[in-house]
């Protein structure tokens, strides 16, 4: 069944990425944005590198009410407002950009 779920969400993910420094609210920042557009958070990695938090987010965009520049432009918008970086990415560009 997960396969089944895997395969139907491949090619409607984006890949989130939040840098800066640690603080509270970050998690929920990003992610009150993801849900008031209608995006699923599939999975989630986070480290603390000394101050500076690095997190990663996989997420479904099948049911997004916005389109890809739209979110990028709000997700900036909130890491502006937190003190963070935030960019989205097309899982199908991030695997082309970092590909060996």
């Amino acid at each position: 069944m997960f396969t089944q779920l895997k395969n139907e969400s491949a090619g409607n993910r984006v890949i989130v990425t939040v840098l800066g420094p640690d603080r509270v609210g970050i998690i929920a920042g990003v992610a009150q944005v993801l849900a008031s557009n209608n995006i699923n958070i599939l999975d989630i990695s986070q480290t603390i590198l000394q101050e500076f938090l690095v997190m990663v987010m996989v997420a479904d965009i099948s049911r997004s009410n916005v389109d890809m520049l739209t979110l990028k432009e709000n997700l900036a918008e909130k890491g502006r407002e937190i003190g963070v970086r935030i960019d989205a990415q097309h899982e199908d560009a991030f695997k082309f950009m970092h590909r060996i």
